[in-house]
Order: C-alpha cells, then structure tokens, then sequence
C-alpha cells in the first residue's frame, strides 16, 4: 500500500513538473495566453524573446518633440514568429510583438554625454497576431503595471497608423535593421510603404 502511495505521489509531481515546464517554456517563447474575459496576460519573460530594435525620443505625433521628455523604445519578438519570418517574410499567427518603453538618463557613473536606459520602465505595449481571434488579424495591447490588458480598441490610431505606414503586414519592419533586408529579398513590403517611397535601404 505504501509502495502504491509512494508511486503515485510521484506520478503527481512529475505531471506538475511537466506542466510548469511547459507553462515556463511557453512564457519564454511567446505563446499568447488570455484571460476568460479575454485580456492578454502580460509576457512575463519577453525581455528572453529576440531582440530586434531600440529606437530613441521617436514619436508619431508632431508635437512630441516639444515635450523635452527623453525616452528610449526596445522591441522584441517571440523566437518562434522571429524563425518564420527570417525564413519567408511573413508573421505566422502566434507573432507577438513586445514595445518596452523606458527613460533616458543623460548624467551617472563616468557618462558625461550621450544618453543611456533607466532601469525603469514605463510602458509596454504588446503587437499579437492570431487571425481567428482578431478582425484585421492583429490586436494590441497596453500594460501600465498590470499583469493583464484589454484589447485596446480598433478605433484607436494606432492600428490606422500602422495599416497605412508599415513596411510589413502592420509592423514596422522598417525600423527592424536585422529584419528589412529579409523584406526586401522576399518581396514583401506592403502596398502604403512602397508608396511612401519605402526601398529597404534605410
């Protein structure tokens, strides 16, 4: 009887053992995972996924630059979507897109100029694509601190803003240097870039 407790006991742990692998492989990679309501839980372990891009200070909106508030932007994306796109220029559902705000520092340690990241951050917004949950194939959303996101709304100005400018199936791959050379060799760039006068060479 003991040897049958024992036994099992140990059956037990190795299910939950293998589920929480599978739980942690799944965070680190990128699975999208929701809430019953619906809302995006937040990626816990992006910072694992691949590293794609920083940008500095840059904004959409005209008036921005008047701010005088310095930021820094790094975006990742989940490896699985990353190993697709690099082998035929198109996110697969499943992608996810990860945009990590966070301050600019201009004084500390030995820097005396230039601008370097706080360890703060300040925003992060998350691009997924799944073309049976979403009209249009992709969502975003918004974390501010919380550990789930609504939908934001498809009548915000970012999913027009990103159909009408983006170099890529509404992602700014333009922005992505170890990505746009992968766009232009497969031919992939959207109708509104190339209008824009998009070329790969930036």
């Amino acid at each position: 009887m003991l040897l049958k407790t024992a036994c099992l006991l140990l059956g037990v742990a190795a299910m939950l053992c293998t589920v929480a692998f599978r739980n942690d492989e799944r965070s680190r990679k990128g699975g999208a995972e929701y809430t019953s309501d619906g809302q995006l839980t937040v990626p816990e372990r992006y910072r694992e996924w691949i590293y794609l891009s920083s940008g500095f200070d840059m904004s959409y909106n005209p008036s921005a630059q008047a701010s005088g508030h310095h930021m820094f932007d790094n975006v990742f994306a989940n490896p699985e979507a990353y190993k697709i796109f690099v082998e035929t220029g198109t996110w697969p559902d499943g992608t996810m897109l990860a945009l990590e705000i966070r301050g600019a520092e201009g004084r500390g340690s030995i820097n005396r100029s230039g601008n370097y990241q706080s360890t703060d951050v300040t925003g992060l917004e998350v691009h997924v694509k799944d073309s049976a949950r979403f009209p249009g194939n992709w969502a975003f959303f918004g974390f501010s601190g919380n550990k789930t996101a609504k939908m934001i709304p498809r009548t915000a100005d970012c999913y027009s803003c990103h159909a009408e400018h983006a170099a890529v199936d509404t992602t700014f791959v333009q922005f992505y240097p170890t990505l746009l050379p992968v766009a232009k060799s497969k031919r992939v760039f959207s109708a509104a870039y190339l209008r824009e006068g998009g070329s790969g060479k930036q």
